[in-house]
């Protein structure tokens, strides 16, 4: 996550809602795509309130919708990997605060105008194994070629939520923060992870979150 930001600011920047309806014969489960719309429209949201709306207000914005749309606490334990069950509790539970916070400014930084591009949701989704369902998506600007953006999605107990988003259909956010998050606890610990988070969340808000 250090090294690789939501999007390109040029191109995730700036959307549009189109979310396409599944076609009948693909089968998919609205379930599975509600997320990604959900998330979208708060993109949207976001994107329509524009620098000019402080960013602390458009996180609070967000925050509500990452929550719903997102298993954080899934997509960190995954990007720590088998150190988490070592942590002590507290470690844990600021871990989780300072990784919400952080993936929300990343959002809101990507994410901070809007200029006529559309978000596209593709019609039908693909499996991955472990019963985990990928949703695609194209950023597709006013000119130019879009971008992909997908979800990877895992069904909890209160529904489907996002444990991964890959960027162009390939380059994985999770296996980029395991890479990054085990290089800072092995020299560190958690509170050196603890402190990346936090100093990124503050770079990424202009001093605005922490």
């Amino acid at each position: 996550m250090t090294r690789y930001q939501i999007g390109r600011r040029a191109t995730l920047g700036t959307v549009l809602l189109c979310a396409v309806a599944p076609r009948a014969r693909a089968a998919v489960d609205p379930a599975v795509v509600a997320p990604a719309q959900q998330l979208i429209a708060g993109l949207l949201l976001i994107m329509k309130a524009g620098r000019t709306t402080p960013f602390s207000q458009r996180a609070e914005m967000l925050g509500p919708v990452v929550d719903a749309t997102f298993d954080l606490p899934t997509v960190l334990h995954e990007s720590i990997g088998t150190a988490w069950t070592a942590l002590p509790e507290d470690q844990r539970a600021a871990l989780e605060a300072a990784f919400r916070r952080y993936t929300i400014a990343s959002y809101v930084n990507s994410f901070d105008a809007f200029d006529g591009q559309r978000f596209e949701i593709l019609p039908e989704v693909r499996a991955v194994g472990n019963g985990e369902q990928v949703v695609q998506t194209r950023i597709v600007p006013r000119t130019g070629d879009g971008h992909e953006l997908d979800y990877v999605m895992r069904q909890r107990p209160d529904g489907w939520r996002v444990v991964d988003v890959l960027a162009d259909g390939a380059v994985s956010r999770v296996a980029v923060q395991r890479s990054d998050f085990r290089r800072l606890l092995s020299r560190g610990g958690a509170p050196a992870l603890l402190a990346q988070l936090q100093q990124k969340t503050v770079d990424l808000s202009g001093g605005a979150a922490g």
